[in-house]
Parts: C-alpha cells; sequence; structure tokens
C-alpha cells in the first residue's frame, strides 16, 4: 500500500527529478501548453500551480522563491507579470490536463498541460503560414512549363502562315536505360 507517499518518483533520482519538473514548468510557463506523458504533467500540476500562488502574492520573498525552485529569471519575470495576474480571480485549478491517447513509438500515454486562463497559443500560426507557402509553391511554374509557354507565344505568328497544322502530340518519355554491373558500355547499347 502507498499510504502517505504522494511524490512522483518517475523513475528518477532527487535532483534529476526536481530538475526535470524545473524545466517542464519553466517551458509551461513561456510557452502556455507543452506536451509530455501524462505521468509527468500530474506531477508538474502541483508545482505550476504552486508557482502562481507565488506569482500572486507578487512580494520578494515568493520571487526569490519561485526563482530558487525554477532556476531561471526570465521564466519568474514572466510568471509574476502575465501567468499570476490573469489567474487573480483564481482560487486554485490553474492548470488543466488533457489527454491525448497513446505515443506511436513506446505506446506511453500522452497530455497537453496547458493554462486555464490561457492567452493566444503560438503553436497554431506556423501551421496556417506552411499552408500558405505550400499554395505558392504550387502556383509558381516549373522550368518545363516556362519553357511550353514560350513556344506558345510564337505559334500564332507560325498558325497564320499555315492555317492548316495541327499542333503536334507531345512526346512520351524515353525509358531509362539501366546500367549493369560487370557489362562493358558498348553492351548495353
Amino acid at each position: 500500500m502507498r499510504h502517505q507517499k504522494k511524490t512522483i518518483k518517475l523513475g528518477r533520482t532527487a535532483e534529476h527529478r526536481k530538475a526535470l519538473l524545473a524545466n517542464q514548468v519553466c517551458s509551461l510557463i513561456e510557452h502556455q501548453r507543452i506536451k509530455t506523458t501524462l505521468a509527468k504533467a500530474k506531477a508538474v500540476r502541483p508545482l505550476a500551480e504552486r508557482m502562481v500562488t507565488l506569482g500572486k502574492s507578487g512580494s520578494i520573498h515568493a520571487r526569490r522563491t519561485a526563482l530558487a525552485t525554477l532556476r531561471q529569471k526570465s521564466a519568474v519575470k514572466k510568471l509574476f507579470d502575465d501567468v499570476a495576474p490573469r489567474s487573480a480571480e483564481r482560487n486554485g485549478g490553474y492548470t488543466r490536463i488533457v489527454r491525448l491517447g497513446q505515443r506511436k513509438s513506446d505506446s506511453a500515454r500522452m497530455a497537453f498541460i496547458e493554462w486555464v486562463d490561457m492567452a493566444v497559443v503560438v503553436e497554431e500560426k506556423p501551421a496556417e503560414e506552411k499552408k500558405a507557402k505550400r499554395k505558392e509553391a504550387e502556383a509558381k511554374p516549373t522550368k518545363a512549363e516556362s519553357e511550353t509557354v514560350t513556344p506558345k507565344q510564337e505559334e500564332p505568328v507560325a498558325k497564320e502562315e499555315k492555317p492548316a497544322e495541327a499542333p503536334a502530340p507531345a512526346e512520351e518519355p524515353q525509358p531509362k536505360k539501366r546500367r549493369w554491373f560487370g557489362r562493358k558500355s558498348s553492351e548495353q547499347e
């Protein structure tokens, strides 16, 4: 029985676990949402909520305590300036865990952990830009198309001279010649 054993150990030593959780909370503060395993998300949640509670008090002592835990000045600054004021009216429950299913490689259960009062998610904007780039790539003509465009401009002049001529059918590509090892080039032809 696991009575009074609240620490989720995650198969790591105490120092490794503290560093891992601190880095996860810093990433959560920076990106507003992180994708991780369900066990890590459940371990990160209490620490993240404790940091928001420190951020809500806003004192120098709370800032130093958060810095001792998180070890990143930029994350502590963003926590006290952005994240904690958004949750000022809330009495707890600053994070939510959204289960995603299993990872393909090792079937680990995955989840998003995110702030309940989250601002705009940064991850969605690059996806729209990628779609736009694909459309631009399709719109540009390739070298073969640009070569066919220039003769077409010259064709109306040729048609005026000889109106009975039909357009030539497109040539089929010749099959690629294969080179076999051990044969000389004269034998291939």
